[in-house]
């Protein structure tokens, strides 16, 4: 069982901004080349996938 507590607002907003900040990299180096910035682009625009499939996965489990 969980204890309620308060969360503040850096907590309730890192993951996202960190996710936003993940995705805006992704979409910018798609566009500036070919090689690594291809790799940077596809990690960057993963992100976001990959903490949905980790919290999917963690929901399922939990029942």
């Amino acid at each position: 069982m969980r204890l309620s507590r308060r969360l503040s607002l850096s907590e309730i907003f890192l993951v996202p901004l960190i996710l936003f900040i993940a995705t805006g990299v992704g979409l910018v180096t798609a566009l500036l080349g070919a090689g690594l910035w291809d790799i940077i682009s596809w990690v960057g625009l993963l992100a976001p996938v990959a903490v949905i499939v980790w919290a999917w996965n963690r929901r399922s489990h939990k029942h």
